[in-house]
């Protein structure tokens, strides 16, 4: 049960904030997040930001871990995960776009749920090319994991952190980390849901998001992805596509030259290609597999499903 007198949930929260920089609205969150859960123990962890984030954050009642130096969000992710105390974690942003009022719907779904995300709708992304590109990542990422995948980017979501904990190797320092966590439960066979929230126009500063240094991300993101959960899923498609090129290799040089016991160079390079990207993804996808092989903290820690 929760240490919270009177606690409407059968387990202790932790709500952790990463933040950098956000010393105009760190306060108003974490007010926010004690009003609406109110007992939950809130971590801020500060990415060494120049501003007064981590005072304004200690002067609103919330737990801060200070780091020495920059390292990411995906970073701060994991400090406060390993940090937390709480059966289930809350990880929500400090910039003020997501609204603490929606962490108890969240928190409601935990138990049918292992991993409940805050989905934002179109007016949600901050434009146009964010949603095409967040519209692709989910996508690749349902194809990947054989399920609905509506919002695999949104940093707002509850989880069971004992789960969490066997994962966070996996997890990137930096932007990624919300989709890779998301699939690393789904890939694990943990129960995902996605609920629909409304999310602020960020009240303070500036995203840090770059359009060519995200398309470079995006790119690198979904090689990640790949290779990461069901590389057999991309690498046996390419194997069909090369194979398909070496009989069309074939079949022009027999409509070419008559001969039909020549092989071209181009169809012994294609079928031999195709073959190494088939073993290849073979042999990453028992690799991958073992990474989400059920350990024993999954049968034996953190609050029971209901």
């Amino acid at each position: 049960m929760s240490d919270a007198p009177g606690s409407r949930w059968p387990f202790s929260v932790s709500v952790v904030i990463p933040a950098l920089n956000e010393g105009a609205t760190i306060g108003g969150v974490i007010e926010q997040t004690r009003v609406h859960c109110p007992g939950a123990e809130v971590l801020v962890v500060d990415d060494c930001s120049r501003d007064d984030t981590a005072a304004r954050a200690e002067a609103a009642g919330a737990r801060v871990i200070r780091r020495p130096y920059t390292l990411g969000s995906g970073a701060g992710v994991k400090t406060g995960v390993r940090a937390a105390s709480g059966d289930i974690i809350v990880l929500i942003d400090g910039d003020g776009q997501h609204d603490p009022a929606d962490i108890p719907r969240l928190l409601d779904l935990i138990g049918p749920y292992d991993l409940v995300i805050g989905e934002r709708d179109r007016a949600g992304q901050q434009n146009a090319v964010r949603w095409l590109g967040n519209s692709a990542l989910n996508r690749i990422g349902s194809y990947l994991v054989g399920i609905p995948m509506r919002d695999l980017t949104s940093g707002f979501r509850a989880m069971r952190r004992h789960v969490m904990l066997d994962f966070l190797h996996l997890l990137p320092n930096q932007f990624s980390w919300p989709t890779t966590s998301a699939l690393a439960f789904a890939k694990a066979g943990f129960h995902v849901r996605f609920e629909p929230i409304a999310v602020r126009k960020r009240e303070a500063g500036k995203s840090s998001q770059k359009l060519v240094r995200n398309g470079i991300r995006f790119f690198l993101i979904i090689l990640r992805m790949s290779t990461l959960f069901s590389p057999l899923r991309i690498f046996f498609p390419l194997f069909v596509l090369v194979e398909l090129l070496a009989v069309a290799a074939y079949a022009w040089s027999v409509a070419t030259s008559g001969r039909l016991l020549h092989l071209p160079p181009s169809t012994v390079m294609f079928f031999l290609g195709g073959l190494v990207l088939f073993f290849f993804g073979l042999i990453s996808e028992q690799v991958a597999s073992l990474r989400f092989r059920s350990p024993e903290s999954w049968l034996t820690v953190g609050p029971a499903r209901e």
